[in-house]
């Protein structure tokens, strides 16, 4: 079968084989992007109109105890700008997000063990309790089922853990071995089977990658069945292993975008930084190519700088309020309206 074929394939049967994934990906055209993303948008357009929902990013801790190759602030940088935030300052973060139409909090940071179960349920329930009607997302990495219950228990609503790849050999190379892909995957499943609407998601063009790790994450997404997935272009930073490493491809994160929309329609799939980063209108290509989430910062401009992942990072420059009417101007610009509202999963057939 041809490309475009396969794509009429995956929009009819939402599901291809690990092979035909990897035909695409490996081969595809300008014309059969094209042919991607014109059916992306009008799954994304038919189901959610011309909407985006945006969450607010609270970047809380640069601390972490990981040394993955990839980022920056992994344990073994030592250039990198160490900093907290105190829980008062994430629930001022919050309310200036709240003051400005937001209605989802993401709260972000490395596996800092300063934010133990106590110190963090406290911070979950106490936003719960000044902002009853918000959704919180956390995205703090690999943690216990006890330690996820007693977030999600405390009014924690979503969780964003990023598989990065669902390959096991090339985990391994990105990654030191004491962190396993068998355990992030675990995590996942215990999100799920606690009651989260779980986010899962992959870096395009990681060192090593080939296609046929890519198509190994079209297949595990698509047993998965997440309810958020975050695609985004690998981009190096300069104090890391993988530093003079180039970027990852735009076009095939575009592709890969696009794919997950055909593929899970329902989903909740953010423009991410890093293709905004690697892309000036890299967000707005991410809503034509089926995404409909935007995030962005809410984090102190003390800290913005120092939250850095990768080199270059979009919005570090400009204040929370200043980001979001730009991002609110850049949807305007592609005829989508910004609403004001949770954004809840809701697993409907399209």
């Amino acid at each position: 079968m041809t490309n475009i074929e396969l794509i009429n394939k995956l929009k009819d049967e939402k599901q291809l084989s690990h092979k035909e994934f990897e035909q695409i990906i490996s081969t595809y055209t300008p014309d059969d992007l094209a042919h991607a993303q014109t059916h992306a948008l009008e799954i994304s357009q038919r189901i959610f109109g011309r909407k985006i929902y945006f969450r607010g990013i609270v970047e809380f801790s640069n601390i972490c105890k990981n040394d993955c190759y990839y980022c920056g602030i992994r344990k073994s940088n030592a250039c990198a700008q160490r900093y907290r935030l105190e829980k008062q300052d994430i629930l001022a973060c919050c309310r200036e997000g709240y003051e400005n139409g937001f209605r989802t909090f993401v709260l972000q940071g490395g596996e800092d063990g300063y934010f133990s179960d106590d110190r963090m349920c406290d911070i979950v329930s106490s936003i719960k309790e000044e902002y009853p009607d918000c959704a919180i997302t956390l995205s703090l990495g690999e943690r216990s089922y006890d330690s996820y219950k007693k977030l999600f228990d405390a009014g924690a609503n979503r969780y964003l853990l990023r598989h990065e790849t669902a390959n096991e050999e090339h985990y391994s190379l990105i990654h030191p071995k004491e962190l396993s892909l068998k355990n992030r995957i675990r995590c996942l499943y215990d999100l799920k089977d606690i009651g989260y609407q779980v986010g899962c998601g992959c870096m395009v063009g990681t060192p090593f990658q080939t296609a046929s790790h890519l198509a190994d994450d079209m297949v595990f997404m698509q047993k998965f069945d997440p309810a958020m997935v975050g695609i985004g272009p690998f981009i190096p930073h300069k104090d890391t292993p993988f530093g003079d490493a180039p970027s990852g491809s735009v076009n095939t994160t575009l592709l890969m975008m696009a794919l997950c929309r055909i593929m899970l329609p329902n989903v909740m799939m953010p423009a991410t930084t890093a293709l905004g980063t690697a892309d000036q209108d890299g967000r707005k290509l991410g809503v034509l190519f089926g995404c409909n989430v935007v995030m962005p910062n809410l984090s102190p401009m003390s800290v913005r700088k120092k939250y850095m992942l990768y080199n270059d990072k979009a919005g570090t420059e400009i204040s929370a309020k200043e980001g979001i009417a730009l991002l609110r101007s850049q949807m305007e610009e592609i005829g989508y309206e910004v609403i004001i509202g949770r954004g809840d999963y809701k697993k409907e057939e399209a």
